[in-house]
């Protein structure tokens, strides 16, 4: 591991020249046209090989419609002429959204939902040519651990107690667990909030298994006892069955996609993916398992992602300059986390085979991303290339990158972790350097209202 250092490239040849001082596997390709192609997800076809991951701006109505805000974000992202739109986190159940604004479709918003998805395809046909039409997947979720449907207190419900994570959201060591048959009722909130999003217009659902919500917790749930714990069949029952019943209920005609954690980063026997032995050190044997398994289930369209954003070692996750607040810097080059991103990727589309995978990790690249995103297309080492944070802050980069070959280096992300900061202070999220005027304010205000309640503490 090398030491930390925020981004400083002033050139092209500069990056490369760390990345081999580092001795690292991260290619860069000039040609730029693998971008471009488009890709087969399910029956359709995106029009290129960008996408815009799932990024939560904790800003819908109180009922889980659209707001004014969630509108303003999706048209930015359509009109910004990624192929495929991962729309943002959506609570399958009440006492399962992280926030109080999380989204969330019922049958008594889900015209809103419609009447956002026909305006979103609309413009991204204005924006973008005649005939682009991106492919939109919405992700379903259950915050399990780091659910607070109201207000500012966590009601955290768990597959397993982890003993590091938590005293962190409250939970006393003797707090109750999920049940089997809580989880075993959920599966028809997950069939029925997929029905719904077909009926609005998506085109799949994601079951969202990351970032260590409650199915990502599931999976490396080795601890708990009945039929979702210990063995590794079991600790994918519930996901195996959601996917099951949304393709019952769906058919094939209908987009499945998975977006889960590879590695945790997170000490067995509370993690996945991770060695017995040392936190550190990925064992891919039953991450590798679970792309088989979801592969022969049929899903459609995988992501990977990896950590746990919301605990201390959140450049697993996301590579940055600065962190959010009280987090440690750390111990490694963010090219060093940058390249872990691409190689879970690489593992994934080898095992996936045809079905696309999204990769992830980009951002921290700045203008050089599309470089390296067209080098992992042209070795076959993801479908997709994801960007996250990036989105806020340059919405219209997949259009830059598609039609002037190359990003502008004043619109990109600096890493800066804002917008993490403002979901940590409980407020709306979004880019707080490219997109100040209207979110500056916002991580002012968030900032002093935390700083007021920990003082009331």
């Amino acid at each position: 591991m090398a030491l930390h250092e925020k981004f400083n490239f002033p050139t092209l040849q500069s990056l490369r020249d760390k990345i081999a001082e580092l001795g690292l596997a991260l290619e860069l390709q000039e040609d730029l046209s693998p971008l471009s192609k488009q890709v087969k997800v399910g029956d359709l076809f995106s029009p290129n090989a960008l996408a815009v991951l799932p990024m939560e701006g904790c800003d819908s109505e109180h009922d889980g419609s659209p707001s004014d805000l969630v509108r303003r974000r999706y048209l930015r992202f359509a009109g910004g002429g990624a192929g495929l739109l991962w729309w943002e986190a959506c609570a399958v159940v009440e006492e399962g959204r992280a926030n109080e604004l999380q989204m969330m479709l019922t049958a008594n918003n889900a015209g809103n939902f419609a009447a956002l998805l026909k305006e979103t395809n609309l413009e991204a046909e204005k924006m973008n040519g005649t005939g682009h039409r991106p492919v939109n997947i919405l992700q379903l979720t259950h915050s399990g651990r780091y659910s607070r449907p109201h207000g500012h207190k966590p009601v955290p419900l768990v597959p397993q107690h982890d003993p590091i994570l938590d005293p962190r959201v409250g939970l006393k060591a003797d707090a109750p667990v999920v049940t089997d048959s809580y989880l075993d009722d959920l599966v028809a909130k997950y069939v029925a909030s997929a029905r719904l999003a077909r009926e609005a217009g998506f085109d799949g659902v994601d079951v969202k298994s990351c970032h260590r919500y409650l199915i990502s917790e599931l999976l490396a749930s080795h601890t708990r006892l009945g039929r979702y714990g210990g063995s590794f069949e079991n600790r994918t029952r519930f996901l195996r069955k959601i996917i099951r019943a949304v393709r019952q209920d769906q058919g094939e005609d209908f987009i499945i996609a998975c977006r889960f954690n590879v590695f945790d980063a997170h000490p067995y026997p509370y993690g996945f993916g991770c060695s017995k032995e040392d936190l550190w050190a990925f064992d891919p044997e039953e991450p590798m398992a679970l792309v088989r398994m979801l592969c022969d289930e049929g899903v459609d369209l995988l992501s990977n992602s990896a950590g746990n954003p919301y605990y201390i070692y959140p450049q697993v996750t996301r590579p940055f300059d600065l962190s959010s607040l009280g987090v440690p810097v750390p111990e490694e080059h963010p090219l060093e986390s940058v390249a872990r991103l691409f190689a879970f990727t690489r593992l994934i589309q080898k095992e996936a085979g045809s079905v696309p995978v999204v990769g992830n990790g980009y951002t921290w690249l700045r203008h050089y991303l599309p470089y390296a995103a067209a080098a992992n297309l042209i070795s076959g080492s993801c479908s997709f290339v994801g960007l996250g944070r990036s989105s806020f802050a340059y919405p219209d980069a997949p259009r830059d990158i598609l039609t002037k070959g190359a990003m502008d280096a004043k619109k990109t992300c600096t890493t800066c972790s804002k917008c993490t900061q403002i979901m940590r202070d409980h407020g709306r999220t979004g880019c707080v350097v490219r997109d100040a005027k209207v979110y500056a304010p916002l991580y002012k205000f968030y900032r002093e209202e935390a700083e007021e309640r920990g003082k009331s503490k």
